[in-house]
Order: C-alpha cells, then sequence, then structure tokens
C-alpha cells in the first residue's frame, strides 16, 4: 500500500472491498483533492458526513435515496465541511444496492412458480409472463420494494376486478380478449410510463421525488381506467358516449357511466393510498396523482370516442399508453408548479 501511495490505496481497496460485499448499504467516501475523480457521464450523488475517510452511509439504500441530500452536501462542501461522495456510472453497475440482484431472484422465484404450476394463466400469457419478470427486474433496481410492490398491487388488483361478471361480459362481447390474460402489449402499454419514471428517479441527475409522483401516478391512472371500465360495463346502468352524452350500450369506446366514474376514483386512491404507504410520495404528491388519474382517464374516454375506431393503428394497447402518459405529464407539471420539487 506504501508503494501505491498509502492513504490513497487504502481508501481504493477499501471502495472495491465494499462493491462486492454482499450490503445493502451504499458506500460514501469523503472528497478530497487527491481522491478517484468522476469519469466521464458519472452521476454523482452527495450525501453530507463529517467524519474524514472513508465512511459508510447508513441507510442510503440507492442512488435515489441519496439524490435529495446533493444540495445539503453542496453547501458544506462550500463550506470546507467533509462531503461524502456516492459516485455509479450511468449503467448502474457501481451501484451497491443490490436491487438488481435481488430484482432478479425474486421475480424469477415468481415467474418460475406461475410457470410451472400453470397459476398465470388466467391472468398472462406466457410471453406476457416474461414480460412481466422483466418489468419486475426493471422496476425492482431502480426502486427496490416500494416500486415493485406498486406494481404488483396494481396488477392483483387490476387482474381481480377484470373477472367481475366475466361471463356476462363475454356473452354481451365486451369482456377483454384472452378472458383478460395479458400479454406483452398489454404490460408495456399499461406500465411502460411507469417503468420511465422508475429510472429517471435513480439514474437522472434530478430530483427523485418528482419522478416518484409520476411513477405512482402512471399506476394510479391505469388502475382508475381498468376499475372504470370493467365496473361501468358490469354495474353501469346508463352509459353515456363522452363527446355528445348520447345513450350507448357499456362497452363502447368512449362511454363514461356513474357507477364506472365513482369506481374509476376509488381505483386511483387505492393504488395512491399503497404509494403513499410506501414513502414513495407525499400527500401533496398523493392528491395530484388522484387529481392526474381522472383528467387522464377521461382525456382517454374522450380519445376512444372521437379518435379510436378512425385509425387502425390506434389500438387498446397505445391509447393505455397515452392513457398513463397524461397521467403522468399532468401530476408531474402540477407537483413543479407547486413547489413539490
Amino acid at each position: 500500500a506504501e508503494e501505491m501511495g498509502g492513504r490513497k490505496a487504502c481508501r481504493l481497496l477499501a471502495v472495491a472491498a465494499a462493491c462486492f460485499t454482499a450490503r445493502t448499504d451504499a458506500f460514501a467516501f469523503s472528497r478530497a483533492p487527491s481522491m478517484l475523480s468522476s469519469p466521464p457521464g458519472a452521476r454523482t450523488f452527495i450525501a453530507p458526513t463529517h467524519a474524514p475517510g472513508l465512511s459508510f452511509a447508513r441507510g442510503i439504500r440507492s442512488p435515489a435515496t441519496a439524490a435529495p441530500l446533493l444540495r445539503q452536501g453542496d453547501e458544506q462542501q462550500g463550506r470546507g465541511d467533509g462531503v461524502a461522495l456516492q459516485q455509479w456510472r450511468g449503467s448502474g453497475l457501481f451501484d451497491v444496492s443490490n436491487h438488481f440482484e435481488y430484482g432478479l431472484l425474486l421475480n424469477g422465484v415468481l415467474a418460475a412458480l406461475l410457470f410451472f404450476s400453470g397459476k398465470y394463466k388466467s391472468s398472462l400469457t406466457k410471453a406476457g409472463l416474461f414480460n412481466a419478470f422483466l418489468l419486475g427486474v426493471m422496476l425492482y433496481t431502480p426502486l427496490g420494494w416500494p416500486g415493485w410492490s406498486t406494481a404488483a398491487t396494481y396488477f392483483v388488483l387490476g387482474s381481480a376486478v377484470t373477472k367481475i361478471k366475466m361471463a356476462e361480459k363475454e356473452k354481451a362481447g365486451i369482456a377483454e380478449a384472452r378472458g383478460g390474460a395479458r400479454g406483452p402489449e398489454n404490460v408495456w402499454g399499461s406500465a411502460g410510463s411507469a417503468a420511465w419514471c422508475a429510472l429517471m428517479a435513480t439514474y437522472s441527475p434530478y430530483s427523485s421525488g418528482i419522478f416518484k409522483v409520476g411513477f405512482v401516478a402512471a399506476f394510479a391512472t391505469k388502475l382508475s381506467d381498468t376499475f372504470a371500465s370493467e365496473v361501468g360495463k358490469a354495474y353501469g346502468k346508463n352509459t353515456y358516449l363522452i363527446t355528445t352524452f348520447a345513450k350507448v350500450p357499456p362497452g363502447t369506446e368512449g362511454a363514461v357511466s356513474v357507477e364506472g366514474t365513482v369506481a374509476g376514483v376509488g381505483g386511483s386512491l387505492l393504488m395512491v393510498g399503497w404509494g403513499l404507504w410506501q414513502g414513495l410520495i407525499n400527500p401533496l404528491g398523493a392528491i395530484l396523482c388522484v387529481v392526474a388519474a381522472l383528467v387522464a382517464t377521461t382525456a382517454e374516454s374522450y380519445i376512444g370516442a372521437a379518435l379510436q375506431n378512425n385509425y387502425d393503428w390506434m389500438t387498446n394497447e397505445v391509447v393505455n399508453a397515452i392513457n398513463t402518459a397524461i397521467g403522468v405529464s399532468v401530476a408531474m407539471l402540477t407537483y413543479a408548479l407547486l413547489g413539490g420539487v
């Protein structure tokens, strides 16, 4: 170690050892002029510490957790205080939170159990199961259990409400295709926006809070749409086309009902409540996610009534993607305007 530069070599060895341990605590080390410089494209988040030399930032389990401390760390650095540096490249290879490994294990075991037991068939196609596995890993890696469990909650609730009066809806020709079993197009049409928000919450240089609001809003919007659609088709006494308010049969694209609208709001509240409990959002974000879901599902009804039947490429999956994108955009924009970031 003396031949390599004494203290610097010891620090580098300690950092290397931290990378290969199975700890879930992120590592940090103090900034000094002789320390490792940030390579091009590296992401840097700073957490305050007053301990000289190498220190472990307990409780900082991912870059997203450290992000809110960036400004405080900068202020301390300006005063010359000790500042801990958590660093990883854009690929995430230097993130020692182990979320990827845990996500791979959890989703792999669940996918294997569902596949070999055949229990997936009522809710997913084979291709849908594989893509759900990929999505699960993609969400667990940046957001850990809170993000993954939010997606799982959406899937369980959405699948359950789809089965309501399935025989009657099939007889009327208004049931979801394949008995409600979701394929790859359903997985990504419903969760593509959420996956983008999850990645941005951790790997972008901006505040993670606004992207977590977008993440919860995406699932709140989609669950609201699913609840409104399925409950409206099953229990809606009077359904009206949103563009003209003409009375139409249940299941018509762009049709709305009182029962479906109330159920949709209830679905978004369930989803937002879960996100709030998991610590992904604060009360302001929760309120805005519910509002965004209502705005997005209303816009989706207009799109369904005015455009969907006129364009072959505008499938239900494309409309779902647009729907969630609107929900994400409304939630994030209002959150930013109201000073949530």
